[in-house]
């Protein structure tokens, strides 16, 4: 006796598409928040060297910060909102994201 395998569901017409299982080595909810934690304690590092490349370069530069230091400090708390954002809705891409900006902060800051 063989068995017979069971019959395809069919999802009426308008309904949403049934979300696929996750894969077995994407990382989970609790592990992309405690990534999302570390990048927020990784920002601040980075927010302080923005901080002090920014001050280095006031003093012994021209003594006024131009676009590129703007950027480094908008970059640096963008690092933080979506920090804040991936501990509430964990997503690979926020995480990222906040992980991106961070060490883009002090480079940015660097390039004035």
């Amino acid at each position: 006796m063989t068995k017979q395998d069971a019959p395809a569901r069919r999802t009426p017409p308008g309904t949403p598409a049934v979300r696929r299982a996750p894969s077995g080595t994407a990382p989970g909810a609790t592990a992309l928040r405690v990534l999302a934690g570390v990048g927020l304690l990784v920002a601040g590092v980075c927010a302080l060297v923005t901080m002090a490349v920014t001050l280095d370069d006031a003093v012994s530069g021209d003594g006024s910060g131009g676009a590129f230091v703007v950027a480094g400090f908008w970059a640096a708390g963008l690092a933080h909102l979506a920090g804040v954002a991936a501990l509430v809705a964990p997503r690979r891409a926020l995480v990222a994201a906040e992980y991106a900006l961070a060490f883009a902060a002090p480079v940015l800051a660097l390039l004035d």
